[in-house]
């Protein structure tokens, strides 16, 4: 047998039992959101002073969307940057509302109706999965949820088989440094952006792009998925 395909079955009988005994890095880091009371969220996340709210017209900007594309919104809580995105997608586009609440999603969901935007989809994923169609999304959008991931790897496996080839991911999360961020984010923030990196690229993605100075208290970065 040619040596690449012994290193490449070498490499998928090393990948899945990773996957296989993958446990939870936080668990009950979700508790919250099992029965959330959805005004209080949306008070704290459509909020002057949190970040990606004050922020909130720069980073869309900075996706680049277009008109036909697919976008998941992947920890989509109430619903703000889906509701952004919408009109961007047009008629053609679609963007796939993922959270694990289902109050969460029935939010958006019934937001959507009142508004006519009819592109939006209300999906409710696994705690390891985003349960997303295969090839179905040309961009993935995860903002100050991340660390949330109670199974990292699988949840951004789900996430490389979700993409279409060459699709992207945008992850925005916190700063996570000794010292310098807060209490708060040393608490709940389980790590920095140097190992989230590393776990998004074990998945089966690279870094392509960063950009700088866009928020205060977070990094943006862009990821592609790399094979098939």
């Amino acid at each position: 047998m040619p040596q690449k395909y012994l290193t490449s079955i070498g490499l998928l009988l090393f990948s899945l039992p990773l996957a296989a005994q993958e446990k939870s890095v936080n668990p009950g880091v979700n508790k919250s959101f099992e029965t959330p009371n959805v005004p209080e969220f949306v008070e704290r996340f459509e909020r002057e002073g949190r970040d990606a709210f004050d922020h909130r017209q720069e980073v869309v900007a900075a996706l680049r969307l277009k008109p036909g594309m697919a976008v998941a919104d992947v920890g989509a809580g109430t619903g703000l940057f889906t509701r952004m995105f919408s009109p961007l997608l047009g008629e053609k586009g679609k963007v796939y509302a993922v959270d694990i609440s289902e109050e969460f999603v029935a939010h958006v969901e019934r937001i959507a109706k009142e508004q006519k935007q009819n592109n939006i989809v209300g999906v409710v994923c696994k705690p390891d999965s985003v349960v997303l169609p295969p090839a179905s999304v040309d961009l993935v959008f995860i903002c100050d949820t991340y660390h949330h991931f109670e199974f990292p790897h699988k949840t951004m496996r789900s996430i490389h088989r979700a993409l279409k080839p060459g699709g992207k991911v945008v992850l925005i999360d916190f700063h996570r440094i000794e010292g310098v961020s807060s209490e708060w984010t040393m608490g709940h923030v389980r790590a920095g952006q140097e190992i989230f990196t590393k776990e998004i690229v074990e998945a089966g993605f690279k870094q392509v792009a960063e950009k700088q100075g866009l928020l205060k208290e977070s990094y943006f970065v862009w990821f592609e998925k790399v094979g098939e």
